[in-house]
């Protein structure tokens, strides 16, 4: 390896330690200001994101499926039993457009 690799190699090495640090940094100033409240969200916020930005382009069958397994997290509070319910509304529908 040349040094120009090894020079790239140490630049990332510096950048991911400083974005965990500057990660940690934020985290503790936001922990300790009026805004502690969003960090309990976080994590539901991060997975309605994931999830609204993958159905965007989606067939409706995908979209019904999708709305099913919501119905099933509201009244179940599960995840593996919304997974199941979102991949037998989807299997279902697909079985029925066929």
């Amino acid at each position: 390896m040349s040094g120009t690799y090894w020079a790239l190699i140490g630049l990332l090495v510096v950048a991911a330690f400083a974005i965990r640090v500057v990660g940690l940094v934020a985290g503790e100033r936001i922990r300790a200001s009026r805004h502690a409240w969003m960090l309990g969200e976080l994590p539901g916020l991060i997975v309605v994101s994931l999830v609204a930005s993958s159905l965007a382009g989606q067939s409706s069958l995908t979209w019904i499926a999708a709305g099913v397994a919501l119905g099933a997290a509201i009244v179940t509070n599960h995840v593996v039993l919304t997974m199941a319910v979102g991949v037998t509304a989807f299997a279902g529908l697909a079985g029925l457009a066929v």
